[in-house]
């Protein structure tokens, strides 16, 4: 019986490739419209509290545009799962609106490295200075590779104009002002990124890398209350 299927199916199937090139083209389109379709009707699904939950300023787009660059999600993840050693060593499992304004999404699928959906304000600014520099000067035995180029290399503002204007055609809430004033907006940002690292005895410019970087990785996680709590987060406690 089984040599009889085994037939059948080679007969019917593998000998007529018209049909099964037909079903495959099928099975294809269905499960591309079960991808596709979602992406179109999630403006009317917003997950609860995601207008509350601020864009990325110009700064952190930058260091958002080098982190992905650099491939940082193919060694962490950006997830807390809702699991008691996860939440015991990140802290509150990860909100759908967290991510809200993240294009693409940075979840990650693996962890050769600690996850860092909670490392925003984790460490000072100049911890994370050394740490891209020399990995192990943090974090002994580490087995990431410096970055010493983003010590140096700079951002251009023309560029990180550009990610806004894309990014505001697909939804974001980006202004002309914004868009028009990103150089000023950068090293506003910037300089006070400088400052905490001057007083650990860094010198630094505003507009290099690594002070992008260091402004998207201390943004991480600081959405938390805000997509947890709502807007209770977001009103001080009475004296």
């Amino acid at each position: 019986m089984s040599n009889e299927n085994d037939q059948w199916h080679s007969r019917v199937l593998e000998t007529n490739i018209g049909f099964f090139g037909g079903l495959t083209a099928i099975a294809i389109l269905i499960g591309g419209l079960v991808e596709i379709v979602p992406m179109y009707t999630v403006s009317a699904n917003q997950p609860e509290n995601a207008e509350l939950v601020a864009p990325y300023t110009p700064l952190q787009l930058a260091g958002r545009d080098i982190y992905v660059r650099e491939g940082c999600y193919n060694c962490h993840s950006q997830m807390v799962r809702p699991m008691r050693a996860e939440t015991m060593r990140y802290g509150e499992w990860s909100r759908a609106a967290e991510y809200v304004h993240d294009r693409p999404f940075q979840l990650g699928s693996r962890r050769i490295g600690p996850d860092l959906q909670r490392v925003g304000g984790k460490y000072p600014d100049g911890w994370h200075y050394e740490h891209m520099r020399d990995p192990r000067s943090t974090s002994p035995g580490s087995v990431m590779p410096p970055y010493p180029w983003l010590l140096t290399a700079t951002i251009e503002p023309d560029d990180v104009a550009a990610t806004m204007r894309a990014l505001d055609r697909v939804g974001e809430s980006y202004s002309d002002a914004d868009i028009t004033n990103v150089a000023q907006l950068l090293n506003a940002e910037g300089s006070a990124i400088v400052a905490h690292l001057s007083d650990a005895g860094i010198t630094a410019s505003a507009d290099t890398e690594i002070v992008a970087l260091i402004a998207y990785l201390q943004r991480l996680g600081t959405d938390a209350d805000v997509a947890i709590h709502g807007a209770a987060a977001l009103t001080p406690e009475a004296p």
